[in-house]
């Protein structure tokens, strides 16, 4: 008997945007003790971000291993609620990066299956360096919606208008 395999649509063509966040707050507290290497620290941080992305208060949490004074490596997730490219909802980023004395480094992804209201079948990812002493932090993102995302925002848009 033949089995089928469940297919992820294709998605619709990348948008590339450069654009900025800031950190609005940092607050880390350590898991064991302080002052040895490595360590380990859970952080909760909350940014802003600015451009094609807006969201005007995300929610991040991050664990962080401490390799020495001034660096180590992290991974973390963060609830973005806001707009890609005029579209609303919320999605969630996975992020993993390194720090040392200069700054960070990060890589991002969309979490699949994460999108939700106009972000659904959001897909992508992105990057960031952040030195230390700048205020905003400017991030590359590439992203797509599926096919069937797209073409379902615009029957429902097609609907709200024709019931207009």
């Amino acid at each position: 008997m033949p089995t089928t395999t469940p297919t992820t649509p294709p998605p619709t063509s990348t948008t590339s945007t450069t654009n900025s966040f800031t950190f609005k707050d940092w607050e880390e507290s350590p898991v064991g003790p302080e002052g040895v290497f490595p360590r380990l620290a859970r952080a909760t941080v909350t940014n802003a971000f600015a451009g094609a992305v807006t969201a005007p208060e995300t929610t991040c949490a991050y664990t962080v291993a401490y390799t020495g004074d001034s660096t180590g490596t992290f991974t973390g997730m963060e609830l973005v609620t806001g707009t890609v490219g005029g579209r609303e909802g919320a999605f969630v980023l996975e992020e993993r990066g390194t720090f040392d004395a200069t700054g960070t480094h990060c890589g991002f992804t969309v979490v699949p299956g994460s999108g939700t209201g106009g972000l659904t079948g959001l897909g992508g990812s992105g990057s960031f360096v952040h030195r230390y002493g700048d205020t905003s932090v400017e991030y590359a993102f590439d992203y797509a919606f599926t096919a069937t995302a797209a073409a379902a925002t615009t029957a429902t848009a097609t609907a709200t208008d024709q019931s207009a």
